[in-house]
């Protein structure tokens, strides 16, 4: 079963760049009302397209390091990274097939 990982600023290099697939990081916060919209969506985009994604999810309260050093302004955002590399970026929630549609041009 795949699901989305917590990362911190102290973890996210190792999982985002080494990672041998694209990853998709949610930059979340406890309090973010989108952001708990979102996670069902996630949590199946996981379960489904896990063999050709990663998912994480990095709380800017906690580690706002990382969240500062990719601009982001605000929550939720995702960012996903294949081969190290900023590819596609998304700001506020949506259903889930308009996620898939801006995610599958990129995965494998």
């Amino acid at each position: 079963m795949n699901k989305p990982m917590a990362v911190t600023d102290d973890t996210f290099e190792t999982k985002v760049f080494e990672s041998d697939k694209p990853v998709l990081v949610d930059f979340w916060a406890e309090w973010c009302g989108p952001c708990k919209m979102i996670a069902p969506v996630l949590d199946e985009i996981a379960e489904e397209r896990g063999d050709a994604l990663a998912i994480v999810k990095l709380d800017v309260d906690a580690s706002p390091n990382s969240a500062i050093q990719y601009g982001v302004m605000g929550i939720p955002t995702l960012i996903l990274f294949k081969d190290g590399e900023v590819v596609e970026r998304i700001t506020g929630y949506m259903p889930k097939q308009r996620f898939l549609d801006r995610l599958e041009p990129h995965l494998n």
